[in-house]
C-alpha cells in the first residue's frame, strides 16, 4: 500500500506513526465526553496517523466531526467547566497587535466571537455556521459562500484553532488568502507537534474527528508559500487560563507519548485519569504555569502577496 498524500503538499507521507482503531476512539468519546463520534466516522474501521516530510501529522482518511458531534462535545465541556470561555488565548493578543483601528477583519470559524472583544476598534465580521444561531452578529455562511461577494475585501483574515478540524487545510487557507486584500494579513493558530497535546495518552481533544492535523513551523511555512502568502512570523503561543489545563495534565501524567498516542491498555487509561485529576488540582492552584516548553500552539502571520 502506498503512503497517503499530505493535505498541504500533496506529496506522499514520509512514515506511518500508528494505526488507530475507530471503534476504540468512538467508545472513548462516548465514555469520556458523552459524545457520539460514530456518525462522523461513518463505516471506517481504522485511521492512520501519518507524518509528512514537513513534520505535519495528519489523519487518513480524514472525517470531520459533524454538527451533532460538536453540539454534544461543547455542551459537555461547558457543563463540566472544562472550557474556560471567559479566558482568552494568547494568540488573540498576538494577532491583535497586527490589527489597526478601522481595519476590516474576517474571523473564520469564530465560535463565540471572543476575538471581537480584543479588537474593539476594528470592523469585525465573524463566520461560523454552527454558532450563528447562538451568537449575535455571527454570520452562518461558509467561507466559500462568503467569498462570492467579499473576495479581496479584508485587511486581516484570521482563523484560530480551526484549520486542524478540516479535511482540506490547504484549500481553506487558500480561501482565506483570497478573502484578504493584496498585502492583507492572513493569520492562523494551530496545535503543534510535539507539545503537551501530543504527550498525553489517549487525549481525545487531539484525536479524530476533532483534530485531523498537528502542525510544525515548517508545515505552516509550506502552507503559506504554496497558497500565495509571504510569511512574516511563526510564533509559539504562551499558555493562558484558557488552555493551561492541558499543560498540567501532561506534566502530571505518569505516561508521556512519543510515537504511539492512542492505545487500549489499562495502564494508559489509568495514566490519563491520574494526569487529569492531578492536573485539575494544579490548574486550580496555578492556572498560569511558569514554563519554557513549546507553548500552547503556533500562530502563523502571513501576507497575501498579490
Amino acid at each position: 500500500m502506498s503512503n497517503p498524500l499530505c493535505p498541504v503538499t500533496g506529496e506522499p507521507a514520509a512514515r506511518l506513526v500508528q494505526w488507530i482503531d475507530a471503534g476504540f476512539l468512538a467508545e472513548l468519546w462516548r465514555i469520556e465526553f458523552k459524545t457520539d463520534a460514530r456518525p462522523s466516522f461513518k463505516s471506517q474501521k481504522q485511521f492512520g496517523l501519518w507524518e509528512s516530510p514537513s513534520g505535519l501529522y495528519f489523519v487518513d482518511p480524514a472525517y470531520e466531526g459533524d454538527h451533532e458531534f460538536y453540539l454534544q462535545l461543547y455542551s459537555y465541556l461547558i457543563a463540566h467547566k472544562l472550557w474556560a470561555r471567559a479566558a482568552l488565548r494568547d494568540e488573540y493578543a498576538r494577532a491583535a497587535k497586527r490589527i489597526r483601528p478601522g481595519d476590516r477583519v474576517l474571523d473564520v470559524g469564530c465560535g463565540d466571537a471572543s476575538f471581537r472583544g480584543v479588537i474593539p476598534e476594528a470592523r469585525y465580521v465573524g463566520l461560523d455556521p454552527n454558532m450563528a444561531a447562538f451568537v449575535d452578529g455571527v454570520l452562518g455562511e461558509t467561507l466559500a459562500e462568503h467569498l462570492r461577494e467579499h473576495a479581496g475585501s479584508y485587511d486581516a483574515v484570521c482563523a484560530f484553532q480551526v484549520v486542524e478540524h478540516v479535511t482540506a487545510p490547504r484549500e481553506m487557507f487558500a480561501e482565506m488568502v483570497r478573502a484578504a486584500k493584496p498585502g492583507g494579513l492572513v493569520m492562523i493558530g494551530v496545535p503543534q507537534v510535539p507539545s503537551a497535546l501530543t504527550r498525553i495518552p489517549n487525549f481525545l481533544i487531539n484525536a479524530p474527528p476533532h483534530h485531523l492535523t498537528w502542525w510544525t513551523k515548517e508545515a505552516l511555512a509550506v502552507l503559506a508559500t504554496r497558497c500565495g502568502a509571504t510569511v512574516e512570523s511563526i510564533e509559539a503561543a504562551s499558555w493562558t487560563e484558557y488552555d493551561s489545563l492541558v499543560y498540567w495534565i501532561s506534566r502530571c501524567c505518569p505516561i508521556r507519548c512519543r510515537d504511539v498516542h492512542f492505545r487500549h491498555a489499562w495502564s494508559w487509561h489509568a495514566a490519563t485519569l491520574i494526569g487529569f485529576l492531578l492536573g485539575r488540582l494544579m490548574y486550580a492552584v496555578r492556572p498560569l504555569p511558569k514554563t519554557r516548553d513549546e507553548g500552547a500552539g503556533l500562530l502563523l502571520v502571513a501576507r497575501r502577496t498579490s
